[in-house]
């Protein structure tokens, strides 16, 4: 398969600082050459220096978006399937754009569905799946080239185990679909059966359990052990017609043992394979 990873290493309008040196941290690692190695054509793109150099949160993160939006676009155009290696969430968003996705995936232990109204802290990553779907931030997200919201009936949330209370209201007034992790494949294969066209599929990295690998400062109890998370993403890739991916949220300082890498490339590895198989 020919492949486009763009890296977008910023946090919080901050490039290579906290999450944001997880895009390097993986591909140090090996990540593009372990993708060769399984017979992919690999085409490495970093977005540059984007925003106003102040490093203002809600500013600069929405530039990346459209930095990405750009590149994922640019790539798809010359036949290749866009993975996003990012700092932030909210960067899904810009992928989103590029793929002209009009469904959505997102493994995360978080839901991201905070607003400005409703977010304690003004995180604005904690609002990036409510972003994706059209929920706040209109005016930045439409200044992204290409993007359209996501309708919320068009959205699996999976695994989200931490939610703050007005998350919880809301999805129960919204039609998103919700799913264990093992329980991803199967509902996600209704988006499929409603005549989705193109997917983003969407991992936060520390939706995995903190006690078989971490990758953050935010780890929270419970979650599936890379091994279940593989098998719910490849499942997923082969139920739904995938646009694109985007992994996010490692910050190398929490993995001193440097596990996260090689778990990203095998999950890397094994659902291209799956893409493949499901083309077929």
């Amino acid at each position: 398969m020919k492949v486009s990873v763009v890296t977008a290493p910023y946090d919080s309008g901050h490039r290579d600082a906290g999450f944001g040196r997880g895009p390097g941290a993986f591909l140090a690692a090996g990540l593009a050459d372990e993708l060769a190695r399984h017979g992919h054509d690999v085409a490495v793109e970093d977005i540059g220096a984007v925003g106003d150099g102040q490093g203002r949160e809600i500013a600069t993160g929405f530039a990346v978006c459209a930095a990405v939006a750009a590149k994922v676009s640019a790539g798809i155009d010359a036949g290749r399937f866009p993975v996003v290696l990012a700092g932030n969430c909210l960067t899904a968003a810009g992928a989103v754009a590029g793929e002209r996705a009009d469904a959505i995936v997102w493994f995360d232990q978080h839901g991201d569905l905070n607003t400005p109204e409703t977010s304690a802290y003004g995180f604005l990553d904690g609002m990036a799946l409510a972003v994706v779907l059209g929920l706040c931030w209109r005016p930045m997200a439409r200044a992204i080239p290409g993007f359209r919201p996501v309708e919320p009936q068009n959205c699996l949330l999976a695994d989200a185990r931490d939610l703050d209370p007005d998350e919880l209201e809301l999805l129960q007034r919204l039609p998103v679909m919700r799913a264990s992790c093992a329980e991803a494949p199967e509902k996600a294969g209704r988006l499929g059966a409603a005549g989705i066209a193109r997917t983003h599929l969407h991992v936060d990295l520390d939706v995995h359990d903190p006690s078989a690998l971490r990758v953050n400062r935010y780890a929270r109890p419970g979650g599936p052990d890379p091994d279940r998370l593989r098998q719910a993403v490849c499942g997923v890739a082969a139920s739904v017609p995938v646009a694109g991916l985007t992994l996010t949220a490692y910050d190398p300082a929490f993995d001193p043992g440097a596990k996260v890498p090689p778990v990203a490339c095998r999950l890397l590895v094994d659902v291209l394979a799956a893409l493949e198989k499901s083309r077929c």
